[in-house]
């Protein structure tokens, strides 16, 4: 991380050399942090030249520094950067300064719909990068604020956490001219992301070849106690020959035979089940007998499989161990083919479990198809608007995805989808975010042409789904309408903020 003496310097850098330049792209990586492609040209220069600005929150290596070219992008992505490029893109940058005397570097980006400060906040494992309004009210985080300061909340005012005074430290990059200062923090942090990296697989591979061993251990015993109960039932096959002699004297309600075996003299004891007549019991017998070998075929196959299987695992760990730090021998560990369907099972990457979470909508603790999860909308004020794609997205966006305090938007004779607006539990929305939401009602309906519209706006609580309804209908009570007056701009900004599915 940043020194303030190291930071200092770097905003003063950046101040003087990036004012005026134009905002050309905005992409989040996979780990956090965002890139900017500026294009500008200094007071030297002829031609205008781009420059790709990493501002990085991550934990352990958050930092201001030069790509030397536009990094890959993660997908989806996240709500921080579709903020950027919705308000952004074609803005210029208007200058750059530290808030508070600390490690927090404000980037002013004068957009079309006005001024907007990105704030790279450099605290360790709270480290973040925020977007702040004209107004100094937080709009979006790039990591979740619950993981580094929880005391925050989107559309509320900004604060610098309460820190004891902060200490200078030193300038490691002293030596270096300001023309190479960005390019120099990026190769030494770069270097540490690295060997982060190659770590972070080490960690993987070893946690999924540890999980996988356990799991075929368990396997291993079990067909074990599996095969030891078989060779007990195999055996059974004298016991019935004997209580087939003796099946005469055996009366239902007997819970044991007693019967002599004519080859060794001695007298056995055979369990019976009282409830069963003597021939069920024999049959229940041979039966056991019967399943108990074919458990002892099935199960021995069984076990020679997994035993390979763990073989193969014990080989993959010695690879682990013999590659030690060599990044090189690691990813070719990783790609072995048997390795990627474990690392897939128990130990995907971040990149991968955003793909696996993006095949799918969660809300809370239900996981629904993509297919039927709504689309969704940001508001200025940091709220989402949703609205059902279908009949049956709309069933289950107005009854199972609201919750009661969210607000409901319909207009009365007009088909269309349902949009829900999320209060996140607020009874007093921002009343731009309930305009915001007539205007996506009236878009998604039949009356997408209107000058204007009377929207009913109620509580989702009070949405219900009659019995024997057909897909898409539901009823309301209570409420309030608004009449609404049409307008482009407002709905050309609420489209342009929708989150990619």
């Amino acid at each position: 991380m940043l020194s303030l003496a190291e930071l200092e310097r770097v905003a003063a850098l950046l101040d003087r050399a990036l004012r005026g330049q134009r905002v050309q792209a905005a992409v989040a990586t996979e780990r956090p942090a965002l890139a900017l492609t500026l294009y500008g040209r200094g007071e030297d220069e002829e031609h205008g030249q781009r420059l790709h600005l990493l501002l990085s929150c991550d934990p352990e290596t958050a930092r201001v520094s030069e790509l030397s070219r536009a990094p890959q992008g993660v997908d989806p992505q996240p709500a921080l950067a579709q903020y950027v490029r919705a308000h952004g893109l074609g803005g210029r940058i208007a200058g750059a300064r530290l808030v508070d005397g600390d490690r927090q570097l404000a980037l002013r980006v004068h957009g079309a719909d006005g001024e907007y400060d990105l704030l790279l906040s450099l605290f360790g494992r709270r480290s973040n990068l925020y977007v702040l309004d004209a107004a100094g009210v937080l709009r979006a985080a790039l990591r979740p604020l619950a993981e580094t300061r929880s005391e925050l909340s989107l559309g509320e005012p900004y604060r610098s956490p309460e820190l004891p005074p902060p200490r200078r430290g030193e300038d490691r990059f002293a030596a270096i001219a300001d023309a190479a200062l960005l390019a120099a923090i990026e190769q030494e942090y770069a270097e540490r992301e690295s060997a982060s990296s190659r770590d972070s697989l080490a960690r993987r591979i070893g946690q999924a070849l540890r999980r996988e061993a356990k799991s075929l251990d368990r396997k291993l015993e079990r067909i074990d106690a599996e095969l030891a109960e078989a060779e007990a039932d195999s055996k059974l096959e004298r016991s019935g020959e004997l209580l087939k002699s003796a099946l005469a004297n055996v009366r239902r309600g007997d819970d044991e035979a007693r019967v002599r075996d004519f080859e060794t003299g001695e007298e056995l004891r055979i369990p019976l089940d009282p409830l069963l007549s003597p021939a069920e019991n024999l049959e229940k017998l041979f039966r056991r007998y019967r399943k108990g070998v074919r458990a002892l075929t099935r199960g021995g196959a069984q076990r020679e499989a997994v035993r390979a299987t763990r073989g193969a695992v014990a080989e993959l760990e010695a690879r682990l161990e013999a590659a030690g730090e060599d990044a090189d021998a690691l990813a070719a560990l990783a790609a072995h083919p048997e390795l990627v369907r474990l690392l897939g099972r128990h130990a995907p990457s971040p990149a991968e479990k955003r793909e696996r979470e993006a095949r799918e909508f969660r809300v809370g603790k239900m996981v629904v198809p993509m297919r039927l999860a709504p689309r969704r909308y940001r508001t200025e004020s940091g709220l989402e608007i949703w609205v059902g794609r279908s009949d049956e997205a709309n069933d289950l966006l107005s009854t199972r995805l609201a919750r009661g305090n969210d607000l409901f938007f319909h207009l009365d004779g007009a088909p269309g989808s349902h949009v829900i607006l999320r209060t996140e539990g607020r009874s007093d929305p921002p009343s731009e975010a309930v305009l915001d939401a007539c205007e996506l009602a009236v878009h998604f309906s039949k009356q997408k042409r209107a000058g204007s519209a009377p929207v009913h706006v109620v509580p989702a609580k009070n949405v219900r789904k009659p019995k024997g309804a057909k897909p898409g209908l539901v009823s309301v009570h209570g409420g309030r309408s608004v009449n609404l007056r049409r307008d482009p701009k407002r709905l050309e900004r609420i489209l342009a903020s929708k989150i990619d599915d």
